[in-house]
């Protein structure tokens, strides 16, 4: 479960060192701090939930995302990759449950494409596949034409093929042009020869 300080201080009103009392609670692995003035009471806490107190407005996405839904092959252990908006450069922030890294795509896009999972007492968002691949190409650098594009996503990224054919297109070519990235206008244009 989640708690700030300041309820622990409400928690704890009847001492007089709250703050000694929660620092000895996290010397004995009762609370676990998330950042400061958030902890988490569960010490096997499932990540990608606690993304979102960590900062926010955050959804999850990104290589974690593109991992899970079996888009690229590489397994980013312990480490949950967050879109962010207007916060102008890469957040990072390690704590016991693993490694979040917070960057930004365009805030009209933030909202589209990201769906809401209800876990137990949480409620966290994630984006779609096709929305995660648009995030992640929108912060790589831009290349020339279709062919780099292709070398990008399918040598550079190791995206799956068959798992890159099976997104859902109409999805990716409603959100890519809001992005207004090189990359992105590319992808529209691939999407279009496959179809």
């Amino acid at each position: 479960m989640i708690v700030t300080t300041q309820q622990l201080q409400e928690q704890y009103s009847h001492l007089s060192n709250k703050m000694g009392r929660i620092s000895r609670d996290i010397k004995n692995g009762k609370l676990f701090p998330l950042v400061k003035g958030v902890y988490e009471t569960d010490p096997n806490a499932f990540a990608p939930r606690l993304a979102q107190f960590i900062y926010g407005p955050s959804y999850i996405s990104f290589d974690y995302v593109l991992h899970n839904r079996g888009l690229i092959p590489e397994a980013i252990y312990h480490t949950i990759t967050c879109a962010t908006f207007n916060k102008r450069k890469v957040k990072t922030y390690t704590n016991h449950f693993g490694t979040f890294i917070y960057r930004d795509v365009p805030k009209g896009v933030f909202s589209l494409g990201v769906i809401a999972i209800m876990d137990g007492q949480y409620s966290y968002q994630v984006a779609t596949p096709e929305k995660a691949l648009c995030d992640k190409l929108y912060t790589l650098s831009p290349v020339k034409n279709i062919k780099e594009l292709k070398k990008l996503l399918f040598e550079d990224l190791r995206i799956d093929e068959d798992a890159f054919n099976k997104l859902n297109k109409e999805d990716i070519l409603k959100i890519a042009p809001l992005y207004r990235s090189t990359n992105l206008n590319l992808l529209v244009k691939l999407i279009g020869e496959i179809k």
